[in-house]
């Protein structure tokens, strides 16, 4: 039976509140939304917070750690959406073990949100995967009997890819202000992306539509594209040629193998930028049509956005 009442975990982080403003645009289709966050973010993020009760969301102070709330939070809730940073992923399988556990909550949506964990054979060595095939592994293990499950699996957040890293451009970066782009690749290599936005719709069309997600990965995407189609699409938002340099594949994987030996903050990052470029994004068929998305966000749209509000290619808390 599809999703009626929602709630949220991870809901005010960076891809979190998406998730939340979508289910507010589809909030016809839901009985009750709400969210559970900490006293912290509370605190810190109380505008948003706010933001989210003015137009009826449900919200829950408490702390995931302890398990007596977090079974209190799950009594109204028929789902469970995580939407739990990177930091707290394998903290999910404590999560869905109460949820299990508890006599409400049928369905647990976990963190995903990204690139495909379980693409090919090699895709279990990889550093950034292990903490969600932890996640994987709990759900798939027989440990859970009852719950229903549902991996969505978008690729790199497009909105993110065609942004700036100022930090280390050499690891594919898009600079509007000073008209300056480094590609991965040759830059001929494909990549399937999806906006944040879209994500929140595809969120809500898994929710309605559980006869052909349970218990499986839902593979979506925005569009399909290049980074030398990106780059003139750049181009010509601003009517101007823009000076470009180019990270090879060979180049990258011996940055990701110095980025890890210096312990750099941004390891994950090179190695997902590596898997994407390698072409682990592609698939000969999609489920957005299955779900009910059929018009989705286009390369012209979020290069417009990205042109009036230049952004940072990484956010922290979620790759």
């Amino acid at each position: 039976m599809p999703a009626r009442k929602i709630l949220v975990l991870g809901a005010t982080g960076v891809i979190g509140k998406v998730l939340v403003e979508a289910l507010l645009c589809g909030k016809e289709h839901f009985d009750s939304i709400g969210i559970f966050t900490s006293a912290e973010s509370a605190t810190n993020k109380q505008a948003l917070i706010e933001s989210f009760k003015s137009r009826g969301v449900s919200v829950v102070i408490g702390d995931l750690y302890n398990d007596d709330q977090v079974l209190e939070a799950y009594r109204d809730y028929d789902t469970v959406v995580s939407a739990l940073g990177r930091y707290a992923i394998d903290k999910q399988v404590d999560l869905i073990a109460l949820a299990e556990r508890s006599s409400t909550i049928a369905r647990f949506i976990p963190s995903e949100y990204g690139t495909d964990i379980a693409y090919d054979a090699t895709s279990v060595t990889e550093m950034p995967h292990q903490k969600k095939l932890k996640v994987r592994k709990f759900l798939e293990s027989g440990a859970i009997s009852r719950l229903k499950y549902t991996y969505l699996v978008v690729g790199p957040f497009a909105d993110l890819y065609v942004g700036n890293m100022a930090q280390e451009p050499e690891m594919g970066s898009f600079d509007p202000e000073n008209k300056k782009a480094t590609l991965l690749g040759e830059g001929t290599e494909q990549i399937s992306l999806t906006t944040m936005a879209d994500v929140g719709r595809l969120l809500v069309g898994v929710l309605r539509h559980p006869e052909v997600c349970d218990n499986k990965a839902i593979k979506v995407n925005s569009f399909t594209t290049t980074p030398n189609a990106i780059l003139a699409e750049f181009e010509r938002q601003t009517n101007s040629k823009w000076n470009v340099e180019y990270t090879s594949i060979d180049q990258l994987r011996q940055l990701e193998k110095k980025a890890y030996e210096d312990q750099n903050s941004l390891s994950s990052l090179y190695t997902l930028r590596r898997i994407w470029t390698e072409g682990r994004t592609l698939y000969e068929k999609r489920d957005n049509e299955s779900i009910g998305l059929t018009k989705m966000d286009t390369l012209e749209m979020v290069i417009q956005q990205a042109v009036a509000n230049p952004v940072s290619a990484f956010q922290s808390g979620k790759l």
